[in-house]
């Protein structure tokens, strides 16, 4: 029993003494929360969620996405923009071995020192053009340096002629009327249907 009771105060004196080395440690202002583990000098992140991994320390579309830390994923920090939005972690796999990360999305731990360097960033890269038009889309159309076209000249039009009417008592009022002519076909039409009915009784 005495052993026993000896093994919890030893332990409890261990933890006492622990959290008095602790208990001196605070990070400068100005600098991002961390998780102090005493325990490593060597600076680490870990990953509470899923996090990009850049090329550059920036969120734009030219910086490229080089990978992902999965949550529970740790990496070692080799350093931070001046502002502290980016921290440089140790990747393989990529040019230098080196990526960036967004600092509010991890947590620092085994600081040690208590502050990670400045790094000055690299460029941002240029990001690449590309063409508006597809080459395929202008051959079609023959978007290419064409034959210049002469614009419509203006052309007059000619004279309008403008039609006449004969007016009364001109030339037809001495020639035949052709009213008499129709009364005169009538008139036979008539005596002929006339004479059929006669010879049919």
């Amino acid at each position: 029993m005495s052993t026993r009771r000896a093994w919890i105060a030893v332990c409890v004196l261990a933890a006492l003494a622990g959290l008095t080395d602790q208990s001196g440690w605070a990070a400068p202002s100005g600098v991002l929360q961390t998780t102090a583990v005493p325990t490593s000098t060597q600076p680490k992140i870990l990953v509470p969620d899923r996090v990009n991994v850049r090329q550059a320390p920036c969120a734009d579309p030219a910086c490229e996405v080089v990978g992902v830390l999965i949550a529970g994923q740790q990496a070692i920090a080799l350093g931070r923009t001046p502002g502290g939005d980016w921290i440089q972690i140790v990747y393989a796999g990529v040019p230098g071995n080196v990526a960036w990360v967004y600092a509010p999305l991890v947590q620092i731990i085994d600081l040690g020192a208590g502050i990670l360097p400045i790094v000055e960033p690299p460029a941002t890269p240029t990001p690449r053009v590309t063409a508006t038009i597809d080459p395929t889309l202008a051959a079609q159309f023959n978007l290419g340096q064409g034959l210049p076209t002469r614009l419509p000249t203006f052309t007059p039009s000619g004279p309008v002629a403008l039609p006449t009417l004969p007016t009364e008592g001109g030339a037809e009022a001495g020639g035949f009327p052709p009213i008499l002519a129709i009364a005169a076909l009538f008139v036979i039409g008539g005596m002929g249907l006339l004479g059929s009915v006669l010879r049919g009784r």
